[in-house]
C-alpha cells in the first residue's frame, strides 16, 4: 500500500502556478484563521469582563443606596432625640433594605464579599431591634434618651456602617480586579494574532527559500549552461529534480541543444566530405 501511495504521489503533478497558488493560499488561510480566533477571543473576554464590571458598578450603587438610607435614618433618630416636640417617629423602608441586601448576595454568588453582605444583615438586624426601643425610651422618664442613643444605638450603627464600608471597599477591589482581568484578556486575545503574523512571516521566508532554491536557482543554471553552449560549444548537461513545467522546459532545452549539436556535426561532416 505504501508503494502504491508513493507511486501515485510521483505520478501526481502540480503545475508551477498551482504550487505557488497553494503556498500563498496556505499563508492566507493561517492569517485569516488566526485573525478570526483573535477577534472571537477578544469579543468573548470583552463581553465577559464588561458584564462583570457592569455588575460591580450596579452593586456599588446599591451599596451606596444602603449607606445613604441608614445614614438618613440614623440622623432622623438623632433629630428625634433632640426634639422635645415629637410629632411622629422616623420611618425606615426595611423591606427595600432587605431586598437590596438579597440582590447583593445573589449577585456576589460564591464571591468573598458574601460574608460581608451577611455581616451587614446581622448588624442591620441588631441595629433595627435597638431602634425599635426608641418609642419606649421616649415615654420612659427613667432612661436618658441621649445616653441610650450614644451608648446603645450608636455603637450598633457604627458596626453596621463599618460593614457597609468594608463591603463597598471589597466591591471597588473587585472592579479593579475585573479591570486587570480585562487587560490580561486583551493581551491573551492578541496572542493568536501575534502568532499568526509570526507564522505568516516564517511561511513567507520558507516560500521565498523554496522559490529561490527550486525555481530561481535552476533558471540561473539553465542560463549559464546555455551561455556556455552558445559561447564555448559545451554540451548542455544541466539536470535537476523536479516534476513541473520548469523541469519540462529544461528537458526540452536539453533535447534542442542536443539536436543542434548533432545537426552541427552532420553539417561539419558534410563539409569535410565535400572538401
Amino acid at each position: 500500500m505504501f508503494v502504491t501511495v508513493r507511486n501515485w504521489l510521483q505520478e501526481f503533478r502540480l503545475s508551477l502556478k498551482m504550487k505557488l497558488t497553494l503556498a500563498l493560499c496556505a499563508i492566507a488561510v493561517v492569517l485569516l484563521m488566526s485573525s478570526i480566533i483573535s477577534v472571537l477571543e477578544f469579543r468573548r473576554m470583552s463581553n465577559y469582563v464588561s458584564d462583570m464590571m457592569a455588575d460591580n458598578v450596579h452593586n456599588i450603587q446599591v451599596t451606596q443606596e444602603l449607606v445613604n438610607a441608614v445614614d438618613t435614618y440614623n440622623l432622623q433618630l438623632l433629630a428625634v432625640i433632640g426634639d422635645d416636640n415629637l410629632s411622629s417617629l422616623p420611618d425606615f423602608d426595611r423591606q427595600a433594605f432587605l431586598n437590596h441586601c438579597d440582590s447583593l448576595r445573589i449577585s456576589f454568588g460564591a464571591s468573598r464579599t458574601v460574608p460581608l453582605a451577611d455581616s451587614v444583615l446581622y448588624a442591620y438586624s441588631a441595629y433595627m431591634l435597638a431602634s425599635m426601643e426608641l418609642e419606649d425610651v421616649l415615654e420612659s422618664s427613667f432612661i436618658n434618651t441621649r445616653d441610650w442613643y450614644f451608648n446603645r444605638l450608636q455603637p450598633l450603627f457604627g458596626r453596621m456602617r463599618g460593614y457597609l464600608d468594608r463591603l463597598s471597599g471589597a466591591q471597588y477591589d473587585q472592579l479593579q480586579q475585573n479591570s486587570r482581568d480585562f487587560d490580561s484578556g486583551f493581551s491573551r486575545s492578541i496572542i493568536p494574532g501575534i502568532v499568526a503574523v509570526s507564522v505568516g512571516i516564517l511561511l513567507v521566508f520558507l516560500l521565498l527559500f523554496y522559490i529561490l532554491v527550486y525555481y530561481v536557482k535552476p533558471i540561473y543554471h539553465m542560463r549559464d549552461e546555455l551561455s556556455d553552449y552558445l559561447t564555448y560549444r559545451k554540451r548542455y548537461t544541466y539536470t535537476f529534480d523536479g516534476n513541473d513545467q520548469l523541469s519540462d522546459l529544461n528537458n526540452s532545452v536539453t533535447d534542442l541543444t542536443e539536436e543542434n549539436r548533432q545537426l552541427r556535426r552532420r553539417i561539419s561532416d558534410l563539409k569535410g566530405k565535400q572538401q
